[in-house]
């Protein structure tokens, strides 16, 4: 051991100081040390805890832009069946409206040629009548006497008549 005082270091106090050491290190572990690590634990939980809301909010907007996209292709979808039924239904409104025309006109057609039947079937019998009169009437001049002319007409009308109906056949 006189090997240790020649390097000027006495063995108690050696002793002692490892021993304060020790004592020093033991109170570090159990006043400082503890409470450094668990304030440590602490924080890296927080932060552990802090990520997985950050990836569980990641994951909601995620979800949300999914959802959106989805919402947003369904208002396409239906904006896009809302005109095409737009566009049908002015179609079939296009076509009724043509049709409604058609008919009316057809009606205004057949209206007018019944009109026109009618009013040729009244100047025929004018036409009739006025003949039958003018014959009565020549008649009794030619013959240089009055005829009876109610039979004159209703011989003159038979005539006509007979005359039609043979045109006709």
């Amino acid at each position: 051991m006189g090997g240790l005082a020649s390097l000027g270091i006495s063995l108690p106090t050696l002793i002692a100081q490892i021993v304060n050491v020790v004592i020093l290190l033991a109170l570090m572990y159990l006043v400082a040390y503890k409470p450094i690590v668990r304030m440590l634990d602490e924080r890296s939980r927080r932060i552990k805890e802090g990520m997985e809301a950050a990836e569980i909010s990641k994951e909601q907007a995620a979800q949300a832009d999914e959802e959106i996209k989805k919402k947003l292709e369904i208002a396409s979808r239906e904006g896009q069946e809302r005109i095409a039924r737009a566009a049908q239904l002015g179609e079939e409104f296009k076509q009724k409206a043509q049709e409604g025309a058609r008919q009316e006109s057809e009606e205004i057609i057949t209206r007018a040629r019944a009109e026109i039947q009618q009013e040729r079937d009244e100047a025929i019998g004018e036409l009739r009548k006025e003949v039958a009169d003018l014959t009565v009437l020549a008649a009794g001049k030619v013959i240089d006497r009055s005829l009876d002319k109610e039979a004159h007409r209703q011989l003159i009308d038979k005539v006509l008549e007979e005359s039609a109906l043979l045109k006709k056949d």
